[in-house]
Formats: C-alpha cells, sequence, structure tokens
C-alpha cells in the first residue's frame, strides 16, 4: 500500500470540525483524536459529519476503563454512520494509570487485550450475522443478547482495529488479531525497524495471515516548524517529552535497546524528585536524534525520506497551519511526502 498521511488533531468540539474539512482538502488521508485531557470518541461524530474522504480514529482509546461491549457498540454507530472510516484504535496504559486514575483492577494486559479484540468481534459477529453469542475468556466473555439490544447489520461491519505497541508482544498481538498497530513515539527507527516490524511479522504468519493490509503508523516524533526558530522550539520540548517517557519503566525495552540502562535509571531517579529540568538535560542531542525526524516545513519530505522510507504506511504529521497559503504550502508538502515508499514497498 503506498504511503499516507495523518495528523492528530486537537480535541476541541468548537473548533474540530473546520480543522477536519481544511485538513482533508489538504490531502491529510486521516486525523485521530488521543485520550488525554477529553473523551476521545465524541469529536468523532463532527468529523464524519464534516468530511466526505478521510478516515478517522482514536488514537489511542484507553481500553480497559470501557468494556468490549460498550467500545463495540461506539466503533458499530461510528463505522455506520460515516459509511465505514472509522478506525478504533485502542492501548492499554501502564498499571498506575489503570488502577490510580481509571479504578481498573489491573491484569497482564498483553493476554487481556487480546481477549478484549476477540471479545469485540464476536459482538460484531452476532450483530451483522446473528450468531448465538458464545465468547468466553479468562477476563471477558460475551454469552447474553437479544434482539431488543442488537443494533443490527451494518454495511460497513469489517471495523479496522489496530494497538499501540512499544514491546514486542503487542506487535506480535497486532499481527495475529488487528488490522495493524500504532506504534507509540517513544521507539526510534532503529527499534522499529529491527524489534518491531520482525514481531508484526512474525505474528501474522504464526496465524496464517497475510502482511498486505497492514498499517503501521507512528513511532518516533517529527519536530518540524516554518523556520529554524520554531524547529528549535520543537526540539526542546520533545526533549522534554522524550525524558518523561524514558523514566518510565513500561518503555524500558527502547532505552536498553540502545544501551541508554544509565540514563533511564538517572532519569527514574530525578522523576522521583519532580526535577523536570534536570531530566531534558539527560536527553542528549544524539539520543534525540534517534528518535526524531527534524526539519523546517521545506525540509520535511527529505528528513521523513531518511528515517521512514520502508517503515512506515502511514507517517504522522504535526501540521498547524493558519492562513489559506500555509495551507496551500502544506499541502505540497503532504503530496511529496506520500511519494516515501511505504512498509513492502522497499
Amino acid at each position: 500500500m503506498p504511503m499516507t498521511v495523518g495528523v492528530d488533531i486537537p480535541n476541541d468540539l468548537a473548533t474540530i470540525a473546520e480543522d477536519a474539512r481544511r485538513l482533508e482538502a489538504m490531502g491529510v488521508d486521516a486525523v485521530f483524536v488521543g485520550e488525554t485531557q477529553h473523551n476521545p470518541f465524541l469529536p468523532l461524530v463532527l468529523i464524519a459529519e464534516h468530511t466526505q474522504r478521510m478516515t478517522f480514529g482514536t488514537s489511542v482509546a484507553i481500553a480497559f476503563p470501557r468494556v468490549p461491549h460498550v467500545t463495540a457498540n461506539i466503533a458499530w454507530d461510528l463505522s455506520r454512520y460515516s459509511g465505514g472510516r472509522f478506525v478504533l484504535g485502542l492501548g492499554t496504559q501502564v498499571k498506575a494509570h489503570n488502577e490510580r486514575r481509571f479504578s481498573v483492577p489491573w491484569a497482564p494486559p498483553g493476554p487481556r487485550l487480546r481477549e478484549y479484540v476477540e471479545c469485540m468481534r464476536a459482538i460484531w459477529d452476532s450483530w451483522q450475522h446473528g450468531t448465538k453469542p458464545a465468547y468466553e475468556g479468562e477476563f471477558y466473555r460475551y454469552r447474553l443478547t437479544s434482539p431488543f439490544f442488537n443494533p443490527g447489520p451494518i454495511e460497513h461491519p469489517a471495523i479496522p482495529v489496530v494497538i499501540s505497541a512499544v514491546n514486542p508482544f503487542n506487535a506480535r498481538l497486532a499481527g495475529e488479531v488487528c488490522d495493524g498497530i500504532t506504534i507509540h513515539a517513544f521507539s526510534t527507527f532503529r527499534y522499529t525497524r529491527e524489534v518491531l516490524i520482525p514481531a508484526l511479522h512474525e505474528g501474522a504468519r504464526s496465524v496464517g495471515r497475510s502482511l498486505d493490509g497492514l498499517h503501521v503508523q507512528g513511532g518516533g516524533f517529527v519536530v518540524t516548524g516554518r523556520d529554524a526558530r520554531e524547529v528549535e522550539e520543537a526540539r526542546e520540548r520533545t526533549r522534554r517529552q522524550l525524558s518523561f517517557y524514558a523514566s518510565t519503566r513500561s518503555y524500558a525495552n527502547v532505552m536498553t535497546f540502545h544501551g541508554w540502562e544509565d540514563q533511564a535509571a538517572q532519569l527514574r531517579r530525578l522523576s522521583i524528585d519532580s526535577q523536570w529540568d534536570e531530566m531534558a538535560r539527560v536527553i542528549t542531542d544524539d539520543i534525540l536524534d534517534e528518535f526524531c525526524v527534524i526539519g523546517t516545513w521545506d525540509e520535511l519530505p527529505a528528513a521523513a525520506r531518511a528515517k521512514l522510507a520502508g517503515t512506515n504506511t502511514r507517517v504522522t504529521l504535526p501540521l498547524d497551519p493558519t492562513t489559506p497559503d500555509e495551507d496551500a504550502h502544506l499541502a505540497e508538502i503532504i503530496a511529496a511526502v506520500k511519494t516515501i515508499p511505504a512498509l513492502g514497498e522497499m
């Protein structure tokens, strides 16, 4: 499949419809809403209503605070309303957030996420084909329904499910039971190529699935701006963000892969003492470069090609045009980025 361009769109109900229309007109192929400060599903109705071509979805919604039936129902309605343009992106979050922010008991996240996806697919199958509810897992079950609770078949029931991945287990799981992966930004391009993509392929081969059509998006940071000053400001924001991620034990695989265990331990100690400025100084320019595509808007196509060719099927760009002239300028850049060879094309 050719390279496509996605954008993480701000979750603001007052502006998201117009933002989505503008991005679609610029040639953006997909927009995504994350789950941080606001609900990730609510604004998607506005995107579906005010666009015609783009796909859209969650990147990512946190799975475990919502039972599979609730998420399946939301996804079903969005797919029906949008004519099949909705993509369901799911993530697990870490133990502390599940237990202490969402009040969700913790369990092994990989096996639980596998059941979550399987259970949703069983629910969708019963709605589309009238099959008897018969899913029984360790964490989830679907054994009961009636016509009163069945929304009925829809025109586009094959809802794509992608899951976030920063470790090989989730990448293999995506290859086995999902339609692709959203690689966590805290993944270097080398780690993606040498660890996550092989694990994705291993998972697909283990169940006899074709690798064709698997979506791979994300991984790393795109650091850009209109000019050198904006790029430098974005570099320093990204440096701070990387220092936060690198202090988290859940992302230790990436640091270990590059031999940065000492920096990770130092960052964990500093985070305990809330030494945020000191943490940023631990992220050297060499470390930053491993994680980032860096360049002005005009430099972006060449910089992205050097880092992402043959790795992704979708590049996610941080775009914030403010004038019609900038819309036209970025439309040219988006078109150039789409010429980068995608995964499987090299």
